[in-house]
Formats: structure tokens, C-alpha cells, sequence
């Protein structure tokens, strides 16, 4: 696949997630994908397989709310593509409000995301949760 062609399925896979599209946006993800989110929070750790990508989503959509600012940056090379941008959002439990900037480091291979790796701002996250103590 083309560079082009990556980053097209990975807007593609963004645009399911906004719709909450799970059918579109496991179509497009391999049936190993394994999505990492760094950090000390609720939705951290590695998820794997499509069972994995549902739950992780689902426990994201009953969390918070996100609105991903437009545009992002594609930035791509090979089988990898870089999503840079910004959010904003509502944790549920709290009714606090974060901001995030972001990057997801993405690899396609033969036409499916297999991997994600997501960069998020888990300090916002942590306070809006109220799992960090404030000063």
C-alpha cells in the first residue's frame, strides 16, 4: 500500500471512531491490531484483538466525552502514519474538563491498522479524573 493509501484508511479509522462506528472501524483494523495507551489511568494498558478495541472504546464512550479538533497532521513514512492534534473533553464521573494534545504513532500493513500506539496528555486526564491530587 502507499504512503497516501495509510493515511487514508487512518482517517478513515478516525472518522468511525467519531461517528461510533464500531463495524466501519473494526473493518478497517487487523484481527491481531493491539492498541497502547501509556500511562496510570483507567483505559491505560495494551489492548488487544478486535474484542479488545470494542471494550476499550466502549469504556472510553461511558468515561469521557472527546471532541478532536480539526485539522490533524498526518505526518507518514513506510507502514506508519503520525496523527498529531488536539482535543478537548469531559470526564463523566467528575463533570471536569480537560484539554489534550495528542499524537497516535499508527502502522498499517496490507490495508489494517495493526497497531496504535497513543501519546496523550494522562496528567490532564489523571485531574479531570480527580486521581491526582491538586496543589
Amino acid at each position: 500500500m502507499s504512503t497516501q493509501e495509510n493515511v487514508q484508511i487512518v482517517k478513515d479509522a478516525f472518522a468511525a471512531i467519531g461517528r461510533g462506528d464500531m463495524q466501519g472501524l473494526l473493518a478497517l483494523s487487523a484481527e491481531n491490531i493491539e492498541w497502547i495507551i501509556p500511562g496510570k489511568w483507567p483505559l491505560a494498558g495494551t489492548h488487544r484483538g478486535h474484542a479488545g478495541l470494542a471494550d476499550l472504546l466502549r469504556k472510553a464512550s461511558e468515561m469521557v466525552e472527546t471532541s478532536i479538533s480539526e485539522p490533524r497532521e498526518f505526518v507518514a513514512q513506510g507502514d506508519r502514519v503520525l496523527v498529531v492534534g488536539f482535543a478537548t473533553g469531559r470526564v463523566k464521573a467528575t463533570n471536569r474538563t480537560f484539554e489534550d494534545h495528542f499524537v497516535f504513532a499508527i502502522t498499517v500493513r496490507n490495508g489494517k491498522v495493526t497497531n496504535i500506539r497513543e501519546y496523550i496528555d494522562t496528567l490532564a486526564l489523571a485531574r479531570a479524573s480527580e486521581m491526582v491530587a491538586s496543589t
